[in-house]
């Protein structure tokens, strides 16, 4: 019962690292002369060790993205505790599971919106220099929008087999009297 919440909180994990981390976008190969985050942008010269950054807040598209990601984040957050708290009173364990899901399924558009802006925008926006990619902490930002979708479906769908996960359903036995069933003989 306890698997839906760890993989909230596991999608929580995963949302923190893609929005501290600075891997959205980065240098293919060396020189490694840009990287960003959501927040900033940073480039620098082939020899230069010092790098400039640029806040992606100055665009439009830089605060819709990261607003987006961010609001699914909160909310993300908030359905953990709620589900936390679901799981654990028994009254409440499967009257709002389906609300859960419900919020999560807002949480994956929010985070799905915020993770289209960005590429499409930043690429259009801003002056790349070299081979780029998007790496690391973008990827796990589709990882916990991944794992929110999952979830997702299984907070709706829980409710459905509420008696068999609870054990109230009586097994059933499929046995005939050889008088019932001569062809078994």
């Amino acid at each position: 019962r306890w698997l839906l919440p760890l993989l909230l909180g596991l999608a929580i994990i995963m949302g923190i690292i893609a929005l501290a981390g600075r891997g959205w976008l980065e240098s293919e190969s060396e020189p490694y002369v840009q990287q960003a985050s959501l927040w900033e942008s940073c480039t620098r010269g082939e020899g230069d060790l010092n790098w400039n950054c640029e806040s992606l807040m100055d665009y439009g598209w830089g605060r819709a993205a990261a607003a987006t990601y961010l609001v699914g984040f909160v909310i993300l957050v908030i359905c953990f505790a709620l589900a936390v708290i679901a799981f654990s009173i028994e009254i409440l364990r499967f009257n709002f599971v389906r609300g859960i899901g419900g919020l999560l399924f807002v949480v994956a558009a929010f985070q799905i919106i915020g993770l289209v802006i960005y590429p499409v925008k930043f690429t259009e926006d801003i002056p790349l220099t070299g081979d780029n990619m998007f790496s690391w902490a973008y990827g796990f930002g589709w990882a916990s929008t991944v794992v929110v979708i999952g979830c997702a479906f299984f907070f709706c769908c829980l409710p459905n087999w509420e008696d068999e996960v609870l054990g109230n359903i009586k097994p059933t036995y499929y046995y005939s009297s050889p008088e019932r069933a001569p062809y078994l003989n």
